[in-house]
């Protein structure tokens, strides 16, 4: 009889507990910034991968404004942007080996760095400094002819890798990724 009762005291706890993380996951959909992801496909089965939040203007003044300008910034909202690569790459010049790491940005009105930060795992900004950065990168930065609402990350195919586009207001950072030499 006691035994049945711990049989179902866990079978009640499991149930409990798988519940709570259905529950999570959905309640990710539904959160102000949903969850969102770019990847890029390489030659041979390689790609990068970018998970991010999705923020919305909701007619608020981003760059300057919500996202301050000549600090770092966690580039999305929620839990900080991750990048995975399979492969050894090229990030706007910069050597980036195959791993998962972090993306941060310093938005400027001209330019934009990208921060590649071997630091993971963070929630927000908590940007781990400079001795944590693999790599940092100058982003190009150009105005769309209309304004985005919802932030984007997205990759567009260009020669034998790709270009990551940040859209956002009026906004676009872009940065060239190519598969490392002999990769």
């Amino acid at each position: 009889m006691r035994r049945n009762m711990y049989i179902m005291v866990a079978t009640v706890l499991g149930l409990a507990w798988l519940s709570a993380g259905q529950a999570a996951q959905q309640d990710k959909s539904k959160r102000p910034s949903p969850p969102a992801k770019a990847q890029c496909e390489l030659a041979g089965g390689k790609t990068i991968t970018v998970d991010y939040s999705s923020p919305r203007a909701k007619g608020r003044k981003i760059y300057g404004g919500l996202v301050p300008y000549d600090k770092v910034w966690r580039t999305g909202a929620n839990e900080a942007t991750t990048f995975v690569t399979n492969t050894d790459t090229t990030v706007g010049g910069s050597g980036v080996p195959a791993g998962s790491y972090t993306l941060f940005t310093i938005p400027k009105e001209d330019k934009w760095t990208l921060i590649i930060s071997k630091t993971t795992g963070e929630w927000g900004l908590n940007y781990s400094g400079t001795e944590n950065d693999v790599a940092r990168v100058d982003m190009n930065v150009s105005q769309l002819p209309t304004p985005v609402e919802n932030f984007t990350m997205a990759f567009v195919k260009k020669g034998q890798g790709c270009t990551m586009r940040i859209d956002w207001e009026t906004t676009r950072a872009a940065v060239d990724i190519t598969p490392a030499k002999g990769k």
